[in-house]
């Protein structure tokens, strides 16, 4: 697949936060919040640090091990995954939840990114070796956001009774029905059958989704080198013992992010604030939170209580049926794993601007933040339509009534503002206004007055100009509308609305290469594709 790449900030889409755009440009008011700036030399300090962190490698590749026991592995999975026992191997890290059939299409950018930056950071210190690595956030219980992806426009909803974590939910009748009406729509596709057979043997009934989500993850990314990682076992949560402990006796970790978010600038979001206790207690088909009432610390929306005795020996007898959230997640990624990096998307990285001081608190490295490469695919036949209505790349991310109104401005032969009439009519007012202060001053209230009144009737009629004259703009509009909603499918980005499947199954896995071959890695912007 040949694309043609062309860039721009992120601040020219008009689609990211304060917060990201100031990280982006390293913005004095943000630099309190973070340790390494997201630079080669920034890279070096992430290294240094973890260097003096005792990773426990050994455990780490038991676990992966473990892990991969039942699948096939790559020789070069196998290798990335040996190497971690080694002091002078670290990792580059994004998260995710398993969203069905992978979910929007920025999950796909992540993960190429962080196999992408593995590779250039070998080039800038040869001395070290980098693994990349998907932490699957598997125990996220949000099945409105998770079971549910949108193929060729549409909404594609998995139909299920399950509740509780995702990861441990299974693949039932539902989830099959719906790949079973999604290989209808793709096998017309050069590479529909391939992509439906690859989800077919990966998300079989009986299978957990967690399962199904690694084993895809596995097939398409080991080419890449990609290790994923399951947090949610009991040998990984056993590491995690000490923090958790200090979380249920002290309620550590919103007193840490409330020092941080007390610090930031007003025109920075909260992102995830977090609770007394940021825990939750996982059962089969629940994942209930804690909470620390009258003295016992109590699982929500079941009979479970426990004592200080009681929950601290529940820890240690069974620390897989604790869930860090979202704030303690981060400190679990990064105790485990040997990390010197996290790649991830502008909301992520908002939160993860809160965490410093959690992370200070139990001693754990903060590693340096990326923003993730985000792209706009512009397939050839919309391209056309955009070089016919003559459209910059900029023009695409400008609302389309708004660029509708732009383009009939340009190509109208008609003057369709008033902007001179509307100067006249200030100097007819102004003159008025002399001659009535020279009777009287008090009725100039009454004439300015009236200037408002005949400003607005102007500028109302200006809208029924340009309204009428878009009629004869009618193929234009059709073109507008079809580009954006195909770029941007309901008003949002594309890579946050659309899913893989359609697109692998018109390009198959040079797909994913063409997306690897143009990540800048470390560069953070956004890149446009302009399919040749």
């Amino acid at each position: 697949m040949d694309c043609k790449a062309s860039f721009l900030t992120y601040a020219q889409t008009g689609y990211f936060s304060t917060t990201v755009l100031d990280y982006v440009l390293q913005s004095p008011s943000i630099k309190p919040f973070y340790n390494h700036p997201v630079s080669i030399a920034g890279m070096q300090a992430a290294i240094e640090q973890r260097k003096k962190y005792p990773t426990d490698r050994k455990l780490l590749v038991t676990i992966l091990k473990k892990q991969y026991s039942s699948l096939e592995v790559s020789k070069l999975v196998e290798a990335n995954i040996e190497s971690l026992a080694n002091e002078n191997t670290f990792t580059i890290t994004t998260a995710h939840q398993p969203n069905i059939f992978t979910g929007p299409l920025y999950f796909i950018y992540k993960i190429l990114q962080v196999a992408k930056l593995a590779e250039q950071l070998k080039e800038s210190f040869p001395e070290n070796n980098f693994v990349p690595v998907y932490y699957m956030g598997s125990e996220d219980a949000d099945l409105d956001e998770l079971g549910h992806i949108f193929c060729n426009g549409e909404k594609k909803v998995w139909e299920t009774n399950q509740t509780g974590a995702v990861g441990r939910m299974k693949v039932d009748k539902g989830l099959i029905k719906l790949l079973s009406n999604l290989e209808g729509e793709l096998s017309v596709q050069n590479f529909g059958a391939e992509i439906i057979q690859l989800m077919k043997r990966c998300y079989q009934e009986g299978e957990t989704i967690e399962q199904a989500t690694f084993k895809l993850v596995n097939q398409l990314f080991e080419s890449f080198g990609l290790v994923v990682l399951l947090p949610d076992s009991a040998l990984v949560k056993a590491a995690f013992i000490p923090v958790m402990q200090k979380e249920l006796l002290e309620f550590f970790s919103q007193k840490e992010v409330q020092k941080t978010v007390t610090q930031f600038p007003a025109e920075y979001k909260i992102q995830a604030s977090g609770r007394e206790l940021n825990l939750f207690y996982l059962l089969d088909g629940q994942r209930e939170r804690i909470e620390h009432i009258n003295g016992e610390w109590t699982v929500l929306n079941t009979e479970l209580k426990f004592n200080k005795e009681q929950i601290i020996e529940e820890l240690n007898q069974h620390p897989d049926r604790f869930s860090p959230n979202v704030i303690l997640r981060p400190v679990l990624q990064e105790l485990v794993l040997p990390n010197i990096a996290f790649i991830g998307g502008g909301g992520e990285i908002a939160y993860w601007l809160q965490l410093q001081k959690v992370f200070e608190k139990v001693a754990v490295p903060y590693p340096m933040l990326v923003v993730r490469n985000s792209f706009l695919l512009i397939p050839k036949e919309i391209q056309h339509l955009v070089n016919q209505l003559q459209l910059t790349p900029t023009d695409l991310f400008t609302k389309e009534t708004e660029l509708m109104n732009q383009l009939v401005k340009r190509e109208s032969s008609l003057p369709l503002d008033l902007k001179d009439e509307k100067l006249e009519l200030a100097f007819f007012y102004k003159k008025i206004k002399s001659i009535t202060d020279s009777i009287d001053s008090t009725l100039s209230k009454h004439v300015a007055s009236l200037e408002i009144q005949a400003a607005k009737k102007i500028s109302v009629l200006e809208k029924k100009m340009l309204k009428a004259e878009k009629k004869k703009f009618e193929a234009q509009q059709r073109q507008l509308h079809k580009i954006k909603s195909q770029l941007f499918p309901n008003d949002n980005l594309q890579e946050r609305t659309d899913n893989l499947l359609s697109y692998y199954a018109k390009w198959g896995k040079p797909f994913l290469e063409m997306i690897y071959k143009n990540s800048p890695g470390l560069e953070q912007q956004f890149i446009i594709l302009t399919e040749a």
